[in-house]
C-alpha cells in the first residue's frame, strides 16, 4: 500500500489527486480503499472489500457495486440490508454521495 503524507484525504480533490498512485493507503478507513479500487476501474478489489466490510456502509457500498454491474437483484437486496433504498441518480452521483460520506465520517 501507498504511503502518504496524510492517513486519509480530506477532500474530493485530494483523494481523486491520490488515483496517481498505484494502490491507496493502507492506513485508510476500508470505505475508503472500496472507492478507490473503483474509481481505478478494479471491481474485484472494490467488491472484495465491501463484501468482507460489516455494518451499513458496507451494504451500501455493496449495493452500489452490485447496481454498478448491473446486478439490480443483489443490489436491492444490498440497499435494503443498509436501510437504503434503489437510488434514482446516476451511477457517477451516488459515487460522489458516498465518497463525501466516507470522507465526512469519523469513523476510521
Amino acid at each position: 500500500m501507498a504511503n502518504y503524507p496524510s492517513p486519509r484525504p480530506e477532500t474530493p480533490e485530494a483523494f481523486r489527486k491520490t488515483l496517481e498512485e498505484d494502490s491507496p493507503s493502507g492506513a485508510w478507513p476500508l470505505a475508503l480503499q472500496c472507492l478507490w479500487f473503483d474509481a481505478k476501474k478494479n471491481w474485484t478489489a472494490a467488491h472484495d472489500i465491501a463484501q468482507e466490510m460489516k455494518g451499513p456502509v458496507g451494504s451500501l457500498l455493496h449495493a452500489y457495486l452490485h447496481r454498478k454491474e448491473g446486478d439490480r437483484w443483489n443490489a436491492e437486496y444490498c440497499y435494503r440490508q443498509a436501510g437504503e433504498v434503489y437510488p434514482q441518480v446516476s451511477l457517477q452521483a451516488e459515487f460522489e454521495q458516498l465518497l463525501q460520506r466516507i470522507l465526512n465520517s469519523t469513523q476510521p
